[in-house]
């Protein structure tokens, strides 16, 4: 086990700033996820941890020692790719230890590496096959068991499962947890899958542009958006932000007669014409027709889509438009105008200059 740090990590590619000072501090065995949309710099950033790209500026420590500079095969670190990169001609065994026997390891030593790995990965049936006679499942637990067996440090995951189908991405998830759980390592793992993130991290860092926008635990991160791009980005479906506007002490949506009582929280310490941005969650609307006023919004329905646990309904207030998810059996029919109502606590309320929550 091992803690990471990660001190103003610049890169550049010419001009253009990839990664525009980056601050990351992780003790050992968390599990710190880098979310973020393609482009955001989360691969750059994973290989500068890794040796495999050096930055601009900046400093990666591990157990207080940097490593810049350091060779990638010397700073005990294992990264699992995107590809599986396995070894066409050898069996899963020998793919699995042929890190293992570069490094001149004996090989009953080896052996039982692989058997150990493998058995945690229970793939212990399948050593003697070849990578084609594998499913995507399988040469990834692989790809997974070949990091294993060099027991190292700290562990680099580069969007393993986006080559997986749903079910597999699903089964994969929870062995990583399990793994994770089991062996207490530190690890790194970037995605753009927030549901890998939401269930896999212990801390989550938002990237965008270059920046990380938010770094919390996937509770904070949900429940507690710092800015308008994290309200928007993490959620499936994503967050409601209806632009509104401060009048009368009430916030006065855009384009309709529909207000919102303004939260306790926030009483006071909004001026009167100040543009804002509401942010209410799908799942926090509710049909109820008797809710009092400014705790629930008018809309009109547009469009239903059926998932099986949940209804998602589309409907427009003015000239925004409004989700909901709601029980699958809720009474409700397209072209109606219905109430949706909700908790003070599900509303957030953000600076649209600033992009910052209030």
């Amino acid at each position: 086990m091992s803690a990471l740090e990660i001190r103003d990590i610049r890169k550049r590619f010419g001009q253009v700033e990839t990664l525009k000072g980056i601050d990351i501090s992780l003790d050992s065995g968390e599990f710190l996820v880098l979310l973020g949309a393609s482009g955001c710099g989360k691969s750059t950033l994973l290989n500068i941890i890794a040796g495999l790209t050096e930055p601009s500026s900046g400093d990666v420590l591990i157990d207080g020692r940097s490593v810049l500079g350091v060779h990638p095969k010397n700073r005990d670190i294992a990264m699992v790719f995107q590809s599986y990169a396995l070894y066409p001609n050898m069996s899963v065994a020998r793919n699995i230890g042929f890190g293992l026997e570069i490094r001149k390891v004996p090989e009953k030593e080896r052996e039982k590496a692989i058997l150990d790995a493998a058995t945690l990965l229970q793939i212990e049936d399948l050593l003697d096959r070849r990578p084609s006679e594998l499913s995507g499942g399988q040469r990834q637990r692989v790809a997974i068991g070949r990091a294993l067996v060099r027991n190292p440090r700290i562990f680099l995951f580069d969007e393993p499962l986006s080559n997986l189908d749903a079910k597999l991405r699903m089964e994969m998830r929870v062995e990583l947890k399990r793994l994770h759980e089991k062996m207490k390592t530190t690890v790194v793992y970037v995605t753009h899958d927030q549901i890998e993130a939401m269930t896999l991290a212990t801390r989550i860092a938002v990237m965008r542009a270059g920046r990380i926008e938010q770094m919390g635990t996937p509770e904070e991160i949900y429940n507690r958006p710092a800015t308008l791009y994290v309200a928007g980005f993490v959620g499936a479906p994503p967050m409601n932000l209806l632009d509104a506007t401060i009048s009368n002490g009430q916030l006065q949506l855009r384009g309709s007669e529909e207000t919102i009582a303004i939260p306790s929280r926030l009483e006071g310490s909004l001026a009167e014409g100040q543009p804002v941005c509401i942010g209410i969650r799908p799942e926090r609307l509710a049909l109820d027709d008797r809710t009092p006023p400014g705790r629930g919004i008018k809309a009109r329905i547009e469009l239903m889509e059926m998932t099986g646990p949940e209804l998602v309904v589309m409907a427009k207030v003015g000239d925004q438009r409004l989700t909901a998810c709601l029980p699958p059996n809720s009474p409700i029919t397209n072209e109606s105008e219905r109430l949706f109502a909700f908790d003070e606590d599900a509303l957030h309320v953000f600076d649209p200059k600033s992009q910052q929550a209030l």
